[in-house]
């Protein structure tokens, strides 16, 4: 029986450093590993490494098929050498630069591929690295991936409040909060002015602590948000949906390591990838779910990236209008959004 509920016991296990086995694949994840978990884990120190191809890319072990999907899983031969702290220099691509020296490391063949690939996405899911020392004992709780494909299923969510919410900009918005029953994550929709007959003025915008709490100008999420209130306000009818997919789909702390890669000269496209994460790994099927719920299977959409138009479309939502949503760069910013436009189709 698929368990949605029990794919949400997994996550919470491997960000406690606890194993669990997916099928018959048995999995600690490296980061929240220890010394003490991983010899009960594996006391003779034979498990192989799982990480992701974009990841095993770096350490020049996946060719060049495989490593334009860098999501997809790749299984390093456990050495002598590999260690947790060698795992973790394995795993992590801040730490190249400290830990130049590394390997040789050599890939070997999967017994199961599809349990591995679902692993990589549950670290995701997780907000960890994708990387996990395999083949142990101990597995707390044990699932399948159709179990992690029922956990992430937008339709799934639900509407569970609304009140008023005067905002700046916006003082006759109201606020709608959505969760699902197994998920951790709760998105709201701001819907500013009153319907009017007309498709409404819609954003996506996906959560950003840096920039639209901390201000920063890394990026133009901050500004984005507060335009776009005040654009929909302006349309007459609308709605931003707040969508809890922080570093497009990766998590706040993998964010803050595209950051640090970054600060070594990658871009944002390089430094995700480099992690093992997909370009842009948001789903945007919630978005689509979330307005069917608030009556809205036709809007205008605010953006400047068609892959919003594309995800919403799939997950049966008609886009009549894309309407660009243009600011100003700041110099902190330019080459972000240089890479937006030239590596993944923004249209400014």
């Amino acid at each position: 029986m698929v368990s949605a509920r029990d794919a949400a016991r997994a996550i919470d296990a491997v960000r406690r450093g606890w194993p669990i086995a997916i099928g018959d694949l048995t999995l600690l994840a490296v980061e929240t590993a220890d010394d003490e978990r991983l010899l009960a884990f594996d006391p003779d120190g034979r498990g192989d490494v799982l990480v992701s191809a974009g990841r095993a890319d770096t350490l020049r072990l996946t060719n060049q098929l495989a490593a334009a999907n860098p999501d997809a899983p790749v299984l390093v031969e456990r050495a002598p050498w590999i260690d947790l702290a060698g795992a973790v220099a394995l795993a992590d691509p801040q730490l190249d630069l400290a830990t130049p020296m590394k390997g040789p490391f050599r890939a070997v063949r999967f017994d199961n591929p599809g349990e591995a690939a679902a692993a990589l996405k549950l670290a995701r899911i997780a907000g960890l690295l994708p990387a996990f020392f395999t083949g142990g004992v101990g597995a707390v709780v044990q699932i399948s991936p159709a179990d992690i494909d029922a956990h992430e299923d937008p339709t799934r969510l639900r509407l569970a409040t609304r009140a008023r919410l005067p905002v700046e900009g916006a003082e006759d918005a109201e606020i709608a909060a959505f969760r699902s029953p197994d998920g951790a994550d709760e998105h709201v929709a701001l819907l500013i002015g009153q319907p009017n007959g007309q498709p409404p003025l819609v954003r996506l915008h996906s959560e950003c602590l840096t920039g639209d709490v901390l201000g920063s100008l890394k990026c133009d999420c901050g500004p984005q948000l507060q335009a776009a209130i005040r654009a929909i306000q302006a349309s007459g009818w609308g709605i931003l949906l707040y969508l809890r997919q922080e570093g497009r789909g990766i998590g706040l702390v993998n964010k803050l390591r595209a950051y640090a890669l970054q600060d070594q000269g990658f871009d944002t496209v390089d430094a995700n990838t480099r992690l093992g994460f997909a370009v842009d790994a948001r789903d945007f099927g919630v978005a689509a779910q979330m307005l069917r719920l608030l009556g809205q299977t036709h809007v205008r959409l605010l953006t400047n990236n068609p892959a919003k138009v594309t995800g919403l479309e799939a997950a049966g939502v008609t886009v009549v209008e894309r309407v660009p949503h243009l600011l100003p760069a700041n110099p902190h910013n330019e080459r972000y959004l240089a890479t937006k436009r030239d590596r993944t189709g923004h249209q400014f």
